[in-house]
């Protein structure tokens, strides 16, 4: 199982708690990842990634085992301790202003 940690804002538009965990099988990559959330809560699709460009949102990074994978290509695959459910895949809103 695949533990996703959500921003507060997603967790309310969603429904859930702090952690998701998804059943993922084969080579998980953060485009499995997010098609899965949206897929399981409709109401996170476009909050996470633009409805045309598939793009990420400016203000949401991603991260797993302390690392930000916001710019990796979305089919890489993820760090083998988020496939196997040892740490988790972070979707963080980023902090903005002056």
């Amino acid at each position: 199982m695949i533990r996703v940690v959500l921003p507060v804002p997603l967790r309310a538009l969603a429904g859930t708690g702090p952690e998701l965990t998804l059943d993922i099988q084969g080579t998980v990559t953060q485009r499995r990842v997010l098609d899965e959330i949206e897929a399981l809560y409709p109401t996170l699709k476009g909050t996470i990634r633009d409805h045309g460009t598939a793009q990420r949102r400016a203000f949401l990074r991603f991260f797993a085992c302390g690392e930000d994978l916001s710019h990796e290509s979305p089919d890489a695959p993820l760090p083998r301790e988020v496939a196997a459910g040892e740490e988790p895949y972070l979707i963080v809103g980023a902090v903005a202003g002056g």
